[in-house]
């Protein structure tokens, strides 16, 4: 199911569009939530007056999606060969959605990343073909207007915004040689100095790639797929930043474990990061990655800014269960504590002021239906589908950015004819030896208060809202000092830092023993030196076979490093 806007004018609330075993049909938003009609098969239907504009006959068509403006209908089936086995049978498709006429047949063997981009306007399109990105300029798919060509591409993401156009590409390393993202300015790719950043790093076997809403920053969530020191399910992950002016730096993320989720604020100023064990730690970082604002530690692995960019919903779900923390990120004040159980989806609505949540299949099978909120936490409606249906997915209306204009934030929860429900609190699991014993209040893993909720005895005086920033600047950085050092649980293994950077790493420590004092000047010495290496292999310098050898080693240099500080 794919939903395109096709007014500018605002209406009084989005709609929202249903698809489960009932069928597919539309719902109007707060405060009726009547039901329209149900379409039966593959249709393009115009919102704004409900007539049909074309029916596709695509059985075995799985996935649909729209251009940014409408003009092209782009759709995906499984891809399989001619009876002969010869030759494959195109099975991407584009449609021109005025006329229904097909405009473009591909050969698009893999579902991932089967969709081409569009920039916001639709001048450029682009899609990776065999390890190269093809460029198409308005919307004329019969040969490509430009290629960016490197060696083993595997993913892209083109800037939002208008021009100039920007393309981040990701090349995965081998033999010793490091991956790589690098940021492009359309259509200036060739040359040595033609790419506008370069960020390369070790550790990595697929990365995430997040520009910001002005196109002047990409955040890369790379990732590897075991972490080598047993100290996650989940493999290594770190967190990198690269601007379009060419800096670039790893984002200090104070406590250990999996990065779950990474967000920019629509502002492109700032953005937030969950991470680290349970409980997960949520920070919020601006463009000098240093953090602004700590929400302390809970049960989350979710973070969704409003479209605004004024309320921040920090959220546990999948297998947590369901609490949600509603934020003024103005003011960093708490509105609103909501739990929404079971849920497999959010979406904030175009409005600024509404949620989504939704259980769906394949996900969860059982207790399927969706509820629309308010941010303070009311419950505004709420749809349970019956017991032997299924809910498969729901989504709101989109719209153009600045259609519905930004409102005061409210902390008094707004009215509903919704009932309200308890969360269903699960018991903890006894053992049979300590049922009939007092129950202890002791937790596993304590949870850590905001950083404007901690106590701070004898500061009393009142702050001005420039102090009070300032301030918090300061216990944010300071909070991450000290977690680096102390968040050290012998129950987990401690991760090594991200392999750029290991001058972040080293102590300044003495132990008062001559020969240990030597010893650790010389590793730092050689730390020092691989990091110039890996400096110089990033810039594309080819290394020689004992140059590589040196910096295979530096895992093994950390560790003796650790073990000489350890015994100070």
């Amino acid at each position: 199911m794919s939903f395109s806007f096709r007014d500018k004018m605002a209406p009084s609330t989005p709609l929202l569009t249903v698809r489960g075993s009932e069928g597919l049909y539309m719902v109007n938003g707060p405060p009726h939530f009547t039901e329209s009609t149900v379409f039966p098969r593959i249709n393009v239907i115009n919102v704004t007056n409900k007539g049909l504009l074309h029916s596709f006959d695509l059985p075995k068509a799985v996935c649909l999606e729209f251009s940014p403006k409408n003009t092209v209908l782009a759709t995906w089936q499984p891809y399989t060969t001619s009876k002969d086995d010869t030759a494959g049978i195109p099975n991407l498709q584009l449609y021109d959605v005025k006329t229904g006429t097909c405009l473009k047949s591909f050969i698009q063997k893999k579902m991932q990343n089967w969709c081409p981009s569009w920039s916001e306007d639709e001048t450029l399109c682009a899609r990776n073909v065999n390890n190269e990105v093809h460029f198409f300029e308005n919307n004329n798919f019969n040969t490509f207007a430009n290629k960016l060509h490197l060696k083993k591409i595997n993913d892209f993401v083109l800037s939002p915004g208008l021009q100039p156009y920007k393309v981040a590409v990701y090349v995965p390393g081998s033999k010793g040689a490091p991956s790589f993202v690098r940021l492009y300015q359309y259509p200036n790719f060739d040359g040595p100095h033609a790419a506008l950043a370069n960020k390369s790093f070790f550790k990595a076997d697929k990365v995430t790639m997040l520009w910001n809403k002005k196109a002047t920053a990409v955040l890369v969530i790379a990732s590897t797929d075991v972490d080598k020191t047993g100290a996650s399910y989940y493999g290594e992950q770190t967190l990198h930043y690269i601007a379009t002016n060419g800096e670039s730096a790893v984002v200090q993320l104070p406590k250990n474990g999996p990065i779950y989720d990474v967000v920019w604020n629509s502002s492109s100023t700032e953005f937030c990061a969950v991470y680290g064990f349970m409980p997960a730690k949520a920070t919020i970082f601006n463009l000098k990655c240093d953090p602004v604002f700590d929400f302390g530690t809970g049960p989350r692995n979710a973070a969704y800014y409003s479209p605004h960019g004024h309320i921040l919903v920090l959220a546990g779900f999948g297998n947590l269960r369901g609490q949600m923390e509603v934020w003024d990120v103005k003011n960093y004040k708490l509105i609103s504590k909501p739990v929404a159980s079971d849920s497999t989806y959010f979406a904030w609505c175009p409005d600024g002021e509404h949620i989504l949540t939704a259980t769906c299949a394949p996900r969860l099978r059982v207790n399927n239906g969706y509820k629309i909120w308010h941010y303070t936490g009311a419950v505004l409606h709420k749809y349970d589908v019956p017991s032997n249906a299924e809910l498969w997915q729901v989504s709101w209306q989109p719209f153009l950015d600045g259609i519905f204009p930004e409102k005061a934030i409210t902390y008094q929860a707004v009215s509903s004819d919704v009932p309200s429900e308890e969360p269903k609190v699960a018991t903890a699991y006894r053992p049979p030896a300590l049922r009939n014993k007092p129950v202890t209040n002791s937790k596993l893993h304590e949870e850590g208060p905001p950083q404007n909720m901690k106590p701070q005895p004898g500061n009393e005086k009142l702050l001005s809202k420039t102090a009070l920033k300032n301030q918090r600047k300061h216990e944010a950085k300071k909070a991450a000092k000290q977690e680096a050092r102390s968040d050290k649980s012998p129950d987990m293994a401690p991760t090594p830092a991200p392999q750029s950077t290991p001058r972040h790493t080293l102590s300044q420590s003495t132990s008062g023993d001559p020969e240990i004092d030597k010893k650790i000047k010389n590793l730092k010495k050689k730390l020092k030196a691989i990091e110039q290496l890996k400096e110089q292999a990033a810039t594309g310098k080819q290394l020689e076979k004992n140059q590589l050898a040196k910096i295979q080693k530096e895992k093994a240099l950390l560790q003796e490093l650790e073990d000489l500080e350890l015994g100070i």
